[in-house]
């Protein structure tokens, strides 16, 4: 069982790599200096699904591995480094590859040790059930906290999905405002895990 301080960075991954998904469906929105850009994380996600796919890694394993090496990433390169993870001949793409290679052949070793047994891959499927339920469970008490009503609003109809232009048409908006708040949803809800890492990791 993870422990409960990595708990908070691991709903913080998960906030922002829904939060690509969300965004990637509506108008694309520049993340301010210093907050690490959607379409950042976004590339890094697509390269890590192209190396497990060459690694042969089960692709119900893929979310966990990239999960694993985005909080590597968040561990070792500062938010404003994250648009040098893919270029050639940089310390940033150097930790990505090291990264990837780490999660790579952690994930291999347990697969080799891993039983084949149907009971065993049962309770492997019901942990990543309650791991997923558990981070949706915290979004959306972040959710109820921090963002306003509309925002809750326009997240839960994005995550039914529903189109920016057809979130627009319900709620009488603008397409252009829906993204402006979908975005500014979002980045509440990291800067929120953020502040719960930070209060973690003092306290650990």
């Amino acid at each position: 069982m993870k422990s409960k301080a990595n708990s908070p960075r691991r709903h913080y991954v998960a906030a922002m790599v829904l939060g690509t998904a969300l965004l990637g469906s509506g108008t694309a929105v520049a993340a301010p200096a210093g907050e690490i850009s959607p379409g950042d994380i976004n590339q890094v996600n697509r390269y890590c699904s192209a190396c497990w796919r060459n690694a042969h890694v089960p692709v119900d394993r893929w979310p966990d591995c990239t999960q694993e090496v985005f909080r590597r990433l968040l561990d070792r390169v500062a938010p404003a480094g994250w648009g040098q993870l893919l270029a050639r001949e940089s310390e940033e793409r150097r930790e990505l590859i090291r990264a990837i290679d780490a999660v790579k052949k952690s994930t291999i070793r347990e697969s080799k040790r891993t039983s084949p047994l149907v009971g065993i891959v049962a309770d492997h499927r019901q942990s990543k059930e309650e791991r997923l339920a558990e981070d949706r469970d915290a979004v959306t008490h972040a959710s109820s906290r921090v963002l306003s009503s509309r925002q809750q609003n326009i997240l839960q109809r994005a995550f039914a999905g529903s189109s920016v232009h057809d979130i627009a048409r319900e709620m009488n908006l603008t397409p252009e405002r829906v993204s402006d708040e979908k975005y500014k949803a979002i980045r509440k809800l990291r800067d929120h895990f953020r502040s719960v890492i930070c209060a973690a990791a003092e306290g650990a």
